[in-house]
C-alpha cells in the first residue's frame, strides 16, 4: 500500500502520464474507496448530484479500449492507424480506467424548479464532471498512481453502455486511465512552462 501524499503535494505532483502499467500501487478496496468519495462528498450545483461513475478493472478495462480500438478502427484512414493503435494499446497497458457519465435527470428537474437559470444547469453540469474528474486524478496521485484524461466519447458510448448495463440516458464525458508508473516514466515529462501568475490572479485587499 503506498503512502498518500498531502493534497497540495498531490496538486503539485499531478501530471499526464501515458506511460502505465498494471502494477497498480494501491488495492482494488481502496479504487473503490475513493471513487465513494468522490461520489458523496465532490460539490455540485444545487447539490444536484447528477455524476455517475463506472470504474473498470483488470480484464474489464481492457475490454473497454479494445470496444475503442474496434470502434476506431472503423473510421480510422488505414494509414492513420499505426499511430492510434498504439496509443489505444497504451492506454490498455495500464490498471483500470474510470468513467464520468452525467445524468441529464437532475439537470432537468432544476431547469424546471429554477427557470430563471435553465439555461445555466447544462453547463453548471459539466462543472460538476469537472470537478469529479479532477478530485480523482488528484487523490490517485496522491496514492502513487500515474493517470491521464480522455475523451473518446460519443463515439464509445452505446458500446459501453450496452456492455456494461449503464443507463442509455447517461451522457458519458471522459475517461480517467490509471495504472502503475514505471521507474523512469516520471523523468521523461516534458517540464511544465506557465503563463505568468500575475497574468492569471489578482487580490485586492489585502
Amino acid at each position: 500500500m503506498a503512502s498518500s501524499m498531502s493534497f497540495l503535494d498531490a496538486v503539485k505532483n499531478r501530471r499526464t502520464i501515458y506511460t502505465l502499467n498494471k502494477q497498480a500501487p494501491i488495492s482494488d478496496d481502496r479504487v473503490e474507496e475513493l471513487v465513494k468519495i468522490a461520489v458523496h462528498d465532490v460539490p455540485s450545483s444545487f447539490n444536484s448530484q447528477s455524476a455517475r461513475l463506472v470504474v473498470l478493472l483488470k480484464k474489464e478495462h481492457e475490454t473497454f479500449w479494445d470496444f475503442t480500438a474496434e470502434i476506431l478502427k472503423a473510421m480510422v484512414p488505414e494509414d492513420q492507424w499505426s499511430h492510434t493503435e498504439q496509443r489505444i494499446n497504451g492506454f490498455r497497458s495500464a490498471y483500470g480506467t474510470i468513467l464520468f457519465f452525467e445524468d441529464p435527470n437532475p439537470v432537468k428537474e432544476l431547469q424546471s424548479k429554477y427557470p430563471n437559470y435553465a439555461q445555466h444547469f447544462p453547463g453548471w453540469s459539466e462543472h460538476t464532471s469537472a470537478m469529479h474528474q479532477y478530485m480523482l486524478w488528484t487523490a490517485l496521485e496522491a496514492e502513487g498512481c500515474g493517470c491521464n484524461l480522455q475523451h473518446y466519447n460519443p463515439i464509445i458510448d452505446q458500446k459501453a453502455k450496452g456492455h456494461w448495463n449503464i443507463n442509455m440516458e447517461w451522457n458519458l464525458r471522459a475517461q480517467l486511465v490509471f495504472g502503475g508508473v514505471p521507474e523512469g516514466a516520471r523523468d521523461n515529462l516534458p517540464k511544465k512552462t506557465y503563463v505568468p501568475l500575475e497574468e492569471r490572479m489578482a487580490i485586492h485587499g489585502k
